[in-house]
């Protein structure tokens, strides 16, 4: 049996009919369970959207089972994605997670759950990912240490056992252990600065305290070294959207199965991953300079007040 996949929406009707649409053309949609998780509206500003949203939902077909769950108050996206995943994973050994912008292949399910398959007994893997940026000449599939959010896969015993809502927690263990630059590095250099304002309470990434937890951990990732998603939320109306074009991708559209894999970190990957966070940020050594002397700063005002 497939993994049940949990869709997360908001008040986006458009994209979510696209993403569902896309979803259905995975040959193993018809096996596979869908539990959507509705978000209530923020303000009075969203309230069409998530009606909108919801009436599409009334008649979602395609699927195994379809299961909707309406929240009638806002969680934000964080909370949303926290409390649905924790409890599909009551019911469920595993789960493939999805948010209502994300386009997939129709190779997709067959990916992740060969992942999960692989990987169940291995406690050195925590997660699959299904996305990958725009960048030639990465191996067909390899792993990076930490977590990832665009089209991802997790068991049970991995996100009860790791899954940890305190960021500043996580920052605090991540300098004690001398991680924080290693842990920067597997996002561009902009994973430190992502965590930093989710504790000062400039944005409510779940994505990454996620990543934090996992590396901390020392799992690992899968990831395709091809896309099997691409994102269409880089619009600017997400949550934590901004308009750009930089992580288009065309999704692979072939998948034979996941060949053996050493499991390890691939550095190498990493660096062409940090690579091309610098070049759609234009950054250059001075840039990069100036940004790791502004996240210290901001790392002392977090950590002293």
């Amino acid at each position: 049996m497939p993994a049940p996949i949990a869709l997360f929406v908001y008040d986006r009707p458009v994209q979510t009919e696209s993403t569902l649409e896309l979803l259905r053309h995975n040959a193993r949609s018809a096996e596979s369970d869908l539990i959507v998780f509705s978000d209530g509206a923020r303000s009075a500003v969203n309230e069409a959207g998530v009606a909108a949203t919801r009436a599409l939902l009334a008649d979602v077909r395609g699927f195994r089972s379809v299961r909707v769950v309406t929240r009638p108050e806002n969680l934000g996206l964080a909370g949303s994605i926290s409390a649905g995943v924790t409890e599909v994973l009551r019911e469920h050994d595993r789960v493939i997670v999805l948010e209502d912008d994300m386009l997939t292949s129709p190779q997709f399910l067959d990916y992740m759950n060969a992942g999960l398959d692989r990987f169940a007994g291995d406690a050195r893997v925590g997660s699959i990912h299904a996305y990958m940026y725009p960048i030639e000449g990465l191996p067909p599939y390899f792993f990076i240490r930490g977590g990832d959010c665009w089209g991802w896969a997790t068991w049970r015993d991995r996100w009860t056992a790791l899954w940890e809502p305190d960021g500043r927690l996580l920052l605090r263990r991540l300098r004690e252990r001398g991680l924080l630059r290693a842990f920067d590095r597997t996002g561009g250099s902009d994973n430190l600065a992502m965590l930093l304002e989710q504790i000062r309470g400039r944005n409510s990434s779940w994505f990454i305290r996620w990543h934090a937890a996992l590396f901390l951990a020392s799992k690992l990732t899968l990831q395709p070294g091809r896309s099997f998603i691409h994102n269409i939320g880089v619009d600017a109306s997400g949550t934590h959207g901004v308009t750009t074009n930089a992580f288009d991708v065309v999704p692979q559209t072939s998948f034979d199965g996941l060949p053996e894999l050493a499991i390890e970190e691939d550095r190498g990957a990493i660096d062409e991953i940090a690579h091309f966070f610098d070049r759609v940020h234009g950054r250059r050594w001075p840039q990069r300079a100036v940004r790791y002397i502004l996240n210290q700063i901001r790392l002392r005002v977090v950590l002293h007040g």
